[in-house]
């Protein structure tokens, strides 16, 4: 093979890899995996329970929906805009026996209903925090809980804070929310 070629294809090939990574950040936030121990907290800190429905905004891989399910025994929802990570997550949660209590949308979260969640989990960026907002406030009924890992919404006071995890816990017509 021409090494010419060689070397177009391997620049290709990068470049759909570099876009792929960062495209949804444009559209929110970059994928970057939740640990299992901080998912486990930002969950416990929700109290999530068998009666909970859970909508993780983001979802990536599906890590958060699949813990809800497995170890809480909620019933849960991801919303993610990268259809690979979506067609992976589901395959996650087919090997893990749960498509009965959970399911992962393609889409955009700005324009996907969340009306029937009691927890919303998100790790998304601060300015998509903010243009969150309003959706949050409309859509989700007072009392439902909204759990953020690392980025807060301003504006807003939380009801309960890890500070050395940076997780933030507000609740739907509560305080400032």
């Amino acid at each position: 093979m021409d090494p010419v070629l060689i070397d177009a294809l391997v620049v290709i090939v990068i470049s759909i890899i570099i876009i792929w990574i960062m495209w949804s950040a444009v559209i929110g936030a970059g994928f970057e995996p939740t640990s299992k121990d901080l998912v486990t907290k930002m969950l416990e800190m929700a109290e999530i329970g068998p009666d909970d429905i859970l909508y993780d905004l983001g979802s990536g891989d599906g890590r958060i929906v699949i813990a809800a399910v497995k170890s809480y025994g909620a019933r849960a929802v991801g919303i993610e805009a990268d259809p690979i990570r979506v067609l992976w997550s589901r395959i996650f949660l087919f090997f893990n026996g749960i498509q009965d209590k959970s399911k992962i949308r393609w889409g955009n979260f700005f324009n996907q209903d969340i009306i029937d969640a009691t927890a919303v989990t998100l790790f998304l960026g601060g300015k998509t925090n903010q243009r969150l907002k309003e959706k949050l406030v409309k859509e989700l009924k007072p009392g439902t809980v909204v759990v953020s890992y690392i980025w807060k919404f301003h504006g807003w006071t939380p009801v309960e804070i890890n500070y050395m995890d940076r997780i933030y816990l507000y609740k739907i017509g509560v305080s400032n929310v």
